[in-house]
This record gives structure tokens, sequence and C-alpha cells, in this order.
């Protein structure tokens, strides 16, 4: 299976319009954003838990990234409430689960070798970053040099401009963001590649957004099993 991807081109998607498609488990539902592969994919995803289901116990080879959208995710590691971001390298397990539902942004097998750190940001935890024209707030959620993850706030009504020197990935949060004549709302995904700068109108009541700026495909990204 493949989805966008090809990283030459900017793609958006409205996501919050897609229909929900079942995954192999039980209440666990999924929208395909971004997959080159079939169960075991490089996959970036929005993914919704019924209430009581579960996802069986599994490791993850080439790591997760996961930001929580609403209600609580769920493992043996502890609560991970709408708004908490957290990141598992290759190497680590769980057994995911939501005992009230859940929906989910993730991102499967998109790491670099050497990427090891696993970081839990709980609602509101991060680093406060420099604003740029627009912004209201700016939290810095990861940073390793070879990629930045953050939460942006956008004024109603503002101009934003991103540089975009390396790539970069943008989940609408909630509000409305308007790019390349494209108006995203929540759950609204936009990926461009390197190079080109980003101009992004945003609508009356402002954004909230999590970026990412980094590869879209990093040189020595992990690979997968054949």
């Amino acid at each position: 299976m493949r989805i966008n991807d090809d990283f030459s081109r900017p793609v958006t998607v409205q996501a919050g319009q897609m229909d929900w498609v079942a995954s192999p488990a039980k209440g666990v539902d999924r929208k395909m954003l971004y997959r080159v592969g079939d169960e075991v994919a490089r996959a970036t995803s929005i993914v919704r838990y019924a209430p009581g289901s579960a996802f069986p116990a599994h490791a993850h080879t080439g790591g997760e990234e996961i930001l929580v959208l609403e209600g609580t995710f769920q493992d043996e590691h502890g609560d991970y409430p709408a708004g908490c971001y957290f990141r598992n390298p290759p190497g680590t397990a769980h057994s995911p689960a939501a005992k009230d539902g859940c929906v989910i942004f993730v991102r499967l097998w998109q790491y670099r070798q050497g990427d090891t750190a696993q970081i839990v940001r709980q609602p509101g935890q991060g680093d406060a970053a420099p604003l740029r024209p627009g912004a209201v707030s700016a939290q810095t959620l990861f940073d390793d040099g070879a990629e930045r993850v953050a939460l942006e706030d956008w004024q109603p009504g503002a101009d934003v401009q991103i540089a975009n020197p390396r790539g970069l990935e943008m989940l609408v949060l909630s509000g409305n963001v308007t790019v390349d004549g494209q108006a995203l709302g929540a759950q609204g995904w936009h990926r461009r590649p390197a190079g080109m700068p980003l101009e992004a109108r945003i609508g009356v009541a402002g954004a909230r957004v999590w970026i990412k700026d980094a590869p879209l495909q990093h040189a020595d990204v992990l690979q997968m099993p054949q």
C-alpha cells in the first residue's frame, strides 16, 4: 500500500472529513494520511480507539511518535490525556488501550538511526519557544538538532510565514488555517518539502497547530523488514 509517498510535492489532507477505516484490532479505526507498506508500514495516521478497546501488546522496532487528540490513551506505563505528546523509540514495547475511548495522531517507522530518546510531555509541558509573527504562544515538545516538534497558537486573521529549510509537517488541532488556497480545520494535515516556504492565513477563531520541522524522510531512516 502506498499513500501520499511523493515527498517532492506538498500534500494537504482534510482528515476531519475522511471516513474511518477498521484496523485488524476490534474497535480500533484509522485514517491513513501517509503510508508505505501493509500492516508493518512507514505511516502517519489518525487512530480512534472505541471505549474499552485495546491493541495487542507489541514492540516498536521502528519507533512511534504520538499526540493525543481526544480522550485518554493508556498503556501499562500510564495514562496520556488529550494534549499529551510522547515518543517511544525503537526497542520499546507496550499494550495500548483506551478505557473511555480516544483519538490519537501517530507516526510509525519514521525514526532515524541513533534516535533513542524516550519522552513524555503531559499537557502544558515543554519549553517556551520564540514567537514567530502571528503566533501568540509556542511550546517546544522535542528538539534534538535533527528535528524539532512544537505546538503553536496563531492569532485570528494573522498571516503566518515559515521559511522551511528542512521540511515541514503540520496538523491543525483547532481553528482554521488556509494553505495553498485550501482551508484546513481540526485534523487537517499538511506536509511540505524543504525549500518551499509555508504561507498560511489564519481564520477568525485563530488556530492551534502541531508542527514538525525536519526532513520529510531522514536520510538514515530505519529500514523496514522485507
